[in-house]
């Protein structure tokens, strides 16, 4: 059982740190909103692509920014249709 425990300690720390090397090697989790794939990329910025034909607005880039303002910039280029 000594063993044991050891080794969880040990696993502990790499699982803490498991989500920023997964961040700096460009494995960030992508969001589907309102049709749309929002994917963050390696450099902070957002890549928009619809999820499916036909395309409504083409896929475009946005500035480095939160998710908040990537979905409020979707929704203003929705709304100019």
């Amino acid at each position: 059982m000594g063993s044991a425990s050891r080794s969880i300690l040990q696993t502990t720390p790499a699982l803490e740190t498991e989500q920023p090397i997964l961040r700096e090697l460009g494995h960030l989790p992508m969001v589907r909103y309102r049709g749309f794939v929002l994917i963050p990329q390696a450099d902070l910025t957002w890549l928009i692509r619809p999820e499916r034909s036909p395309l409504t607005i083409l896929p475009f880039r946005a500035p480095v920014c939160s998710l908040t303002d990537v979905k409020a910039l979707l929704d203003w280029r929705l709304a100019q249709l």
